[in-house]
């Protein structure tokens, strides 16, 4: 509203100039003198009054720029004084002087949350300047990380930290990097992470300085923890059928030989032999197994894998009540494998499903081979419990079970013995309906 009232009066003293000038030209072209002095006087007076005028905006807005360029927002133009015109243009400039300071107070209330977020947090942050390596910041944890109270420039470093230094500078913005820190005679890793920006014509580098040593060991112990839960699962899958065998054997002898002593012992002394000689094998594999395994491939009879696992776990299944049917429709079917690791395999899956019928007022298990097109496929099925759909694809993951005492190594141990043999280990199962594990080998 009164920058419109500053408008008509701008106006009006124009249009009253206008008028006095062709008013005045009038009368010296028509002659008439009288008035012409008078009319100049007026001219005069009106000129005068829009420097005046001018001449007041003009000075009002300098002192305003002044307190700008020292930003001197504090300053109070005074609204009590002065002409109408001026006292809208301090008006204006309070304001604007007022939505300044809530600006810079906004800001400055974000700059210190901040400030103090980045001090709670254990990483180390440093900002500085590309180019004169100037430090702009650093928080409290990197200081007693380096146990440094000051630094002026990333340079610093290079005498107190060279390998740090030299790791600032080096590591690309985006990426990140273990290096090794030593303090007060001990050595630990830490993480370096980095990233640019740019604000007009100078850039800047943050980084974080992440200490890991300690997660780090955390993790190599999980590591070996894991290693050793895979091979006691691993070991314990066949040492507790060949103990089992053996009770038997010994039971065995002490009956009365009806001719068939000396064959049983044979048979399960080849079936502990065999299965030791496998765990030997599944053992140098498991320690192989990140790299690419060496498989002692040749022609098996799939009978003969059947017929080692089924002696291997006759006592068990015998003691659980659990009936194996074996089904093949070619007894000269043969596969390309590694026999040993293959029968672990077999052995692996045959215990699971063990566990799945074990609560069935029939249980049954079978073993079945067939071919599909030019690949073998074998089959493990059960009739027990089954498996809901939304975990079939998580069984074959590493530590996953859906057992209390479950290790979850089983299955992706066999899933990595039969992908080494070119293979795949495929599962179709449904809640309440059995499970059946394919393998499918070429």
């Amino acid at each position: 509203m009164k920058s419109n009232n500053l408008f008509w009066k701008l106006l009006i003293r124009i249009l009253l100039l206008v008028a006095a000038i062709t008013v005045a030209v009038f009368c010296y072209f028509s002659k008439n003198y009288n008035y012409i002095f008078a009319l100049l006087l007026l001219i005069v007076y009106q000129v005068y009054e829009m420097y005046r005028f001018q001449k007041k905006t003009h000075d009002e807005l300098e002192q305003f720029l002044l307190s700008v360029q020292y930003r001197d927002f504090s300053r109070y133009f005074d609204i009590s004084k002065g002409d109408s015109e001026v006292r809208f243009l301090r008006q204006g400039f309070n304001e604007i002087n007022s939505t300044i300071k809530t600006i810079s107070r906004e800001k400055e209330m974000q700059y210190l949350y901040l400030q103090k977020m980045l001090e709670l947090v254990d990483t180390g942050i440093l900002l500085y300047r590309e180019g004169s390596g100037e430090v702009l910041w650093m928080n409290e944890a990197l200081k007693k990380m380096l146990d440094i109270p000051f630094l002026r420039t990333v340079h610093s470093l290079q005498k107190r930290n060279p390998a740090l230094h030299e790791a600032i500078l080096s590591v690309k913005a985006g990426t990140s990097q273990v290096i090794n820190l030593s303090r007060n005679l001990s050595i630990y890793k830490v993480l370096l992470s980095t990233t640019a920006f740019q604000t007009e014509s100078i850039y800047f580098k943050l980084v974080a300085v992440q200490n890991v040593n300690e997660a780090l060991d955390a993790n190599e112990v999980q590591s070996w923890q894991k290693l050793l839960s895979v091979l006691t699962h691993e070991i314990m899958n066949s040492v507790a059928p060949i103990s089992s065998l053996a009770d038997t054997l010994k039971k065995r002898i002490g009956m009365e030989d009806d001719g068939s002593l000396l064959n049983d012992l044979e048979q399960g002394i080849d079936t502990i032999k065999n299965r030791s000689e496998g765990l030997i094998r599944f053992t140098e594999a498991y320690r192989n197994l990140n790299k690419i395994t060496t498989l002692l491939k040749k022609e098996v009879l799939v009978r003969d894998l059947f017929e080692n696992v089924y002696q291997l776990l006759e006592p068990t299944l015998e003691q659980k009540g659990i009936e194996m049917e074996i089904v093949l429709k070619n007894t000269n079917q043969s596969v390309l494998a590694d026999a040993h690791l293959m029968e672990q395999v077999l052995i692996n899956l045959v215990l699971n499903a063990i566990e799945a019928v074990k609560d069935k007022p029939e249980p049954l298990i079978t073993l079945s081979a067939g071919s599909e097109g030019s690949r073998t496929e074998i089959r493990v099925a059960d009739n027990g419990t089954g498996m809901p759909e939304e975990i079939l694809d998580k069984i074959f993951i590493p530590f996953f079970s859906t057992r209390k005492k479950g290790s979850g190594i089983g299955l992706s141990i066999c899933k990595q013995i039969v992908l080494l043999h070119k293979g795949t280990l495929q599962v179709r199962s449904k809640a309440g309906e059995g499970t059946v594990f394919v393998i499918s080998l070429s």
